[in-house]
């Protein structure tokens, strides 16, 4: 999986950017984020996010198929006005099989991360799985991505095994992470420390478009 992730500051007045400067990355701005689905009009925005984040990115046609076609697909994107504009500042794409949550991608657009909005988006995604079912999550992180696995062990994540040389731009083994117990009261510390972002749009799915 591509394992991009930011840590997280709850929920609740508004996300601390840094502001807009010429070169384009945010210094100082509050941002009112949003979590949400994700719609097809988003694809193109999302597919760049990816592109700039990872090595192998996924191709645009594989998120147009998560939106439209793929059942089990719970995909989302966080977004805000920026500079009176509508950005999508971050996505995931989830997965879920009968009771399980697999989170297949996460990535943060580069101008706005470590302003909590990938932790953000896997609290409402979770949540959101929970609701539907799901009762254990797991995913794949790239082996050296050890502050990453740091990250994702915060939200009770625990390594169970390891595929190797699973990424093949370089062979680096994957470290298989899960969850075994999903509950949505452990995600709760999460939305209750200091340093505030905008509440999410929606956690209830399926109804949530």
């Amino acid at each position: 999986m591509n394992d991009e992730i930011q840590m997280y500051t709850p929920f609740g007045q508004g996300l601390r950017a840094k502001p807009v400067n010429p070169s384009g990355r945010a210094s100082g701005l509050s941002l009112q984020t949003v979590i949400r689905r994700m719609r097809l009009e988003d694809v193109p925005a999302v597919h760049a996010i990816d592109t700039f984040s990872f090595s192998m990115p996924w191709p645009e046609r594989s998120f147009r198929f998560e939106v439209t076609e793929n059942a089990a697909s719970r995909a989302w994107v966080a977004e805000a006005q920026v500079n009176g504009k509508t950005q999508i500042l971050g996505m995931l794409v989830l997965w879920i099989v009968v009771d399980e949550a697999h989170i297949a991608t996460l990535a943060v657009h580069p101008d706005f991360r470590r302003n909590g909005i990938g932790s953000r988006i896997i609290v409402e995604a979770l949540t959101a799985a929970f609701a539907e079912g799901a009762r254990r999550a797991f995913l794949e992180v790239r082996a050296g991505n050890t502050a990453v696995q740091a990250i994702y062990r915060k939200f009770g994540f625990e390594v169970t095994g390891r595929r190797p040389r699973y990424y093949k731009d370089n062979d680096e083994d994957a470290i298989l992470m899960s969850l075994e117990s999903l509950d949505v009261g452990a995600l709760e510390p999460f939305a209750v420390l200091p340093g505030l972002t905008a509440r999410a749009g929606c956690s209830n799915v399926p109804t949530c478009q």
